[in-house]
């Protein structure tokens, strides 16, 4: 019985790593408040944090290591920041699509997302973004329906399921992964009325670097996902710089995009349609 089920990556690499952010900017704040008449401002500007300040500090990370990386962002993001988008565009990075203004597919029927996912391309388009684009759910839930609809709107890839480490098929759709472990979100995101401290970035960045060694010794993807308004704080930018530094030049280690992960996987483990996943199923 054969047990190993390392994933092969290209040029006798041992891993991929992907570096994302999902650049949301205000949006999540201003979807789930949407039916409010929220007059807060703290949370609001710690979000806006991340458009003004902190994703310079990030991109400006990538170009000293010579890093192309993959950006997730809201339709209304896009549009309020081209300059912005123009700057990751013309570095090389991809940008892919978050929704219009970070909607979870979970509140929307499959119309209103096809709707969503419109508006969603053209602010991208006309931001010069090339189709097809790659997708991210917003908070990183899908549905059936939902999983339809992107296969039926064509997107490139999806990104954000976790049922392996590695690329694999959901129904028609190349599936890249997440996994919390490597979110920033769940270590560094405190919001007015939270009750738990963020964690320290030198825990945070051993933790990742656990991750890479792991990903080497099984084969996998290490996909981290950032945000901007976090992750651009000075202290925790020090450590992801650290991090980033010591593992850049590794020659067993894939860097790469998520776009670039999905046509390999593409290529390399063929193209037929899957049966669609039913819920229940085992």
């Amino acid at each position: 019985m054969n047990l190993d089920h390392n994933y092969v990556w290209p040029d006798g690499k041992k891993a991929a790593a992907v570096i994302s952010i999902d650049f949301d900017g205000p949006s999540p704040y201003l979807w789930a408040t949407r039916d409010s008449d929220a007059s807060a401002m703290g949370e609001l500007e710690l979000r806006r944090f991340g458009p003004r300040q902190g994703i310079f500090r990030l991109l400006k990370l990538f170009e000293d290591l010579d890093l192309r990386i993959s950006a997730y962002v809201p339709g209304a993001v896009a549009i309020a920041e081209r300059n912005t988008l123009a700057a990751l565009l013309s570095s090389g990075h991809e940008v892919a699509m978050h929704g219009y203004m970070h909607e979870k597919v979970t509140q929307l029927g499959g119309d209103q997302l096809m709707v969503v996912l419109e508006k969603s391309a053209k602010a991208l388009e006309a931001a010069g973004v090339e189709a097809p684009f790659g997708y991210r759910s917003p908070s990183w839930e899908l549905t059936v329906e939902a999983l339809g609809a992107l296969g039926e709107f064509g997107v490139d890839y999806d990104s954000s399921l976790m049922g392996y480490d590695h690329p694999y098929w959901m129904s028609n759709l190349v599936e890249v992964p997440v996994q919390w472990p490597l979110d920033d979100a769940i270590f560094y995101r405190y919001v007015p009325g939270s009750n738990w401290p963020p964690v320290t970035p030198s825990e945070v960045v051993a933790g990742w670097k656990l991750e890479l060694d792991g990903a080497k010794r099984y084969g996998s993807l290490f996909m981290l996902t950032m945000h901007p308004w976090l992750s651009g704080r000075a202290g925790r930018m020090l450590a992801l710089a650290e991090l980033l530094e010591e593992y850049r030049d590794d020659d067993e280690i894939w860097w790469t995009t998520a776009k670039e992960v999905a046509q390999y996987h593409r290529l390399t483990y063929g193209a037929e349609p899957h049966e669609s996943p039913r819920l229940g199923e085992i």
